[in-house]
């Protein structure tokens, strides 16, 4: 088994709840220099002495994107301007992006925690770690970058795109493990196959780092199977660093959320109470050793569980399931709620089906639509238009037992549909906006 730090990851559950309190006392004394915290603190009369036990932090405010968007870049910060060493900013995909702050404890401790990670995972010095993800403004590239090196593999730089360059560096230096985002993932494995590449023959991969969007165990299966790999998903958010807040061991039974660098709640969005293991609801993080912007109970918007029950691996740091999707990204249609990734589920447990899809959304007179489009797979390219009609029949009947509604589904040509190197865009909504003085 692999390991980066034995004893902070097998740490004891009782003596990781004091290291949890002690940094939760100093968090807050830390975040008290902040205008922000002083002031929504000091109104609740909270102070780092009031702190005495791990069930306090439900004392403390929450913090949500809102917040970080509306104050100033300095209000939430705990240390001097001159002390900043580096800023990252939010994609900006629901909303106006927001600025993170670090300094250069704050840059190694993250290096030291995506280390981690990655050795967790199986990584080792002697692996080529090829970065598929962007660099810049977003966090991926270089959380992933500076772990990576710490850790002392030989790590190329690739950025995004250009899947020929992709694919000669690959050969060139005989790359094992990649970064990359899912959707671009699959959307690659097409690339090579139009190429007359095959992955698993041409290739030395054996690992490859996923995460940045949520994703079906399905496409996750389609990644291993296509390339040949074992995956490790990575679960993360610029204002708590970016990657690293958790990730996979290869028993891949959860996230495993580093405990000693975060306190995890999960909790109803609507109730704001908490929810108990096993009971999907939104994720909650409270930054424990981020000396430049700590935070406090931050609102991730992102919906997911604790697992109940310790990992075979016998790390003590609580578990995370995959992220079922977020509260941002939820569509009501006819009044049902519905996930994409729910959409997607059905559609990469198909084998019929190819990588891409999109879920388009109109109205019809005063009734909401939704159309499906995804690409055929292989298999079904050149087929009788009544053999494309009866697996789109069977799509529909799929999809209506998993989102409670029956879409239209269209089948297209491969490559049809747009393809995004970054996130990838799954729905365009193309309702006309409600009328508010009807």
């Amino acid at each position: 088994m692999s390991f980066w730090d034995e004893k902070i990851e097998f740490i004891d559950r009782h003596d990781l709840e004091k290291l949890q309190l002690e940094r939760l006392q100093q968090t807050v004394a830390r975040a008290l220099r902040a205008p922000y915290y002083r002031r929504v603190l000091g109104e609740k009369g909270i102070t780092a002495d009031s702190v005495t036990s791990l069930d306090h932090i439900r004392d403390l405010p929450f913090t949500t994107k809102e917040d970080l968007r509306t104050e100033t870049n300095d209000d939430f910060l705990a240390v001097p301007m001159s002390e900043v060493v580096r800023v990252h900013v939010s994609s900006g995909t629901t909303g106006t992006p927001t600025s993170i702050f670090h300094s250069q404890a704050d840059i190694d401790a993250w290096s030291d925690l995506m280390a981690r990670c990655l050795c967790m995972a199986g990584m080792t010095k002697n692996d080529v770690f090829q970065n598929m993800t962007g660099y810049g403004l977003f966090t991926g590239g270089l959380g992933l970058h500076y772990g990576a090196e710490r850790l002392g593999a030989l790590v190329i730089p690739a950025g995004t795109g250009n899947s020929r360059r992709q694919l000669m560096l690959m050969k060139r230096f005989g790359t094992t493990a990649i970064h990359i985002i899912p959707s671009y993932a699959l959307k690659l494995l097409d690339t090579l196959h139009d190429m007359g590449v095959d992955p698993k023959k041409e290739l030395n991969l054996r690992l490859a780092v996923i995460g940045a969007e949520p994703h079906s165990s399905g496409a996750k299966k389609r990644i291993e199977d296509g390339y040949g790999v074992r995956t490790a998903n990575s679960y993360g958010l610029s204002e708590m660093n970016g990657p690293g807040v958790g990730f996979e061991c290869p028993h891949q039974t959860g996230l495993h959320i580093w405990e000693d660098n975060y306190i995890l709640e999960v909790i109803d969005p609507s109730t704001l109470e908490p929810v108990e293991p096993g009971v999907i609801g939104e994720v909650v993080m409270t930054t424990l050793k981020r000396q430049a912007m700590p935070l406090l109970r931050y609102r991730t918007r992102d919906l997911a569980m604790i697992i109940p029950e310790p990992c075979p691996c016998g790390r003590t740091h609580r578990q995370l399931s995959r992220i079922k999707g977020r509260a941002d990204d939820m569509l009501i249609l006819k009044g049902v709620n519905i996930f994409p990734i729910q959409v997607e589920r059905v559609l990469m447990d198909m084998p019929e089906t190819g990588q891409t899809y999109l879920i388009l959304l109109d109205k019809e007179g005063s009734i909401d639509t939704m159309t499906v489009q995804v690409e055929m797979g292989e298999s079904l390219v050149g087929k009788p238009a009544e053999t494309v009609n009866k697996v789109a029949s069977r799509l529909t009947r799929l999809l209506r037992d998993e989102i409670l509604i029956s879409p239209k589904v269209e089948l297209v040509a491969p490559g049809a549909l747009p393809s995004s190197e970054g996130k990838a865009v799954r729905v365009i909504d193309r309702r006309p906006p409600e009328d508010e003085t009807a």
